[in-house]
Order: C-alpha cells, then sequence, then structure tokens
C-alpha cells in the first residue's frame, strides 16, 4: 500500500517534479521489493533498453514495450523470431536498436532458464541481497554510486548464464528499481513507509 504524501513532503533528489509520470513512478514503485518473475522481466528488459540513454526516456515508452514485448511474458518474447523482430525495428513504440532487442530475446531465454534452475528468478536473485533489502543512508544525489558489491556480484553471474546488456551499472538500477537495494534518501517520504520492514543497513 503505497501512502499517499502531504504536500510538504520530501522525494529523493532525482525526482523531476514538473513530470508527473516521473513523479508517479517515484511514489508508487520505485525501490519497492519486487517478487513477481514477470514484472523482474519488465525490469530487466527496460533497464537493459536504456543503457547509454535517462531512465525517463524508456518510462515513456513503457506501455509500448508491454504491448510490442507480449506483456513482457518471457516464455512468449523467448520464442520470437525474425517476423517479430522485423516488427520490433520497425515499432517506433520502443527503442528501436537491434542489439537491444536481441539481447531481450536472448534474456527471456536465459530467463527461463533461470526460473527452471531455481524454481523462480525471485527464488535467483534475492540471493545477491542475502533475501532482504539492502537500505542505504543516502541524503542527496552525490550519495548515489552507479555500481555496489552486489551489483558487481549480480552482473558477473547473470553473464556467466548468458544475459546480455547486464554491466554492473545496469545490475544496480534494476537493484534500486526492484527494491532489492532502497535508496530513497533520509527524508523521502517513501522511506519512511518502506523502511520499518527493511533491516539489512549499510552506510
Amino acid at each position: 500500500m503505497v501512502t499517499k504524501p502531504r504536500k510538504t513532503d520530501k522525494r529523493c533528489p532525482w525526482v523531476d517534479l514538473t513530470k508527473p509520470d516521473y513523479v508517479a513512478y517515484h511514489d508508487q514503485e520505485w525501490g519497492v521489493p519486487v517478487h513477481d518473475d514477470r514484472l523482474m522481466f519488465e525490469f530487466l528488459t527496460l533497464e537493459g533498453a536504456q543503457a547509454g540513454l535517462s531512465w525517463y526516456t524508456v518510462l515513456r515508452k513503457r506501455e509500448a514495450y508491454r504491448k510490442a514485448f507480449s506483456g513482457f511474458a518471457p516464455e512468449k518474447v523467448a520464442r520470437y523470431g525474425k517476423r517479430q523482430i522485423d516488427a520490433l525495428l520497425k515499432n517506433d513504440g520502443i527503442i528501436r536498436n537491434g542489439a537491444k532487442i536481441a539481447a531481450a530475446i536472448n534474456n527471456a531465454k536465459k530467463f527461463l532458464d533461470v526460473q527452471e534452475g531455481f524454481g523462480s528468478f525471485d527464488a535467483y536473485i534475492w540471493r545477491f541481497v542475502e533475501g532482504r533489502p539492502v537500505v542505504h543512508n543516502f541524503r542527496s544525489l552525490k550519495d548515489y554510486p552507479a555500481t555496489s558489491p552486489e551489483s558487481d556480484a549480480l552482473s558477473r553471474d547473470l553473464k556467466q548464464r548468458g544475459f546480455k546488456f547486464v554491466g554492473s551499472t545496469i545490475c544496480y538500477a534494476h537493484m534500486q528499481a526492484t527494491g532489492m537495494i532502497n535508496d530513497h534518501v533520509l527524508d523521502c517520504f517513501r522511506r519512511r513507509t518502506l523502511v520499518p520492514t527493511q533491516h539489512k543497513f549499510t552506510g
């Protein structure tokens, strides 16, 4: 359940308050622990698409991505062939980058392999934070790192399993988005609604 913000409530410094959809993403999703495999695959795909771009660029295309990638059902995306790839490359609603599209299809296949090996992708990925969110105590934008030991480890393991576009920076963003790492700053209103149940604090 998301606590409705008061007018005086502060948000994380990266949020552009002039963009309602960006604000809504921060208030409703960012940093909330995800344990649904389909949503995990969605974020993994979107984070890969973001490489070299801003997250807001991808966020604005999210609905188009959902339609183009079969609701981010990995078992469907894994079966994409030339016909679907050609359609994706012509779809101006998404980022028409051949390498990123190929990576999404490849990653869907690898995602299914992980599900088969671990029972769920959720069971696999949360091991990298020992099953509970890492909570950082940040105050300003300059405190945010690009990577962490956890994202380094996740990136190495995903690459070994054949995933693409999973560098440590992308993995760190993925872990932030899915609540594996809680990077809401100390005076952000969302922090106080999430942190009471999260107790693996770091500096």
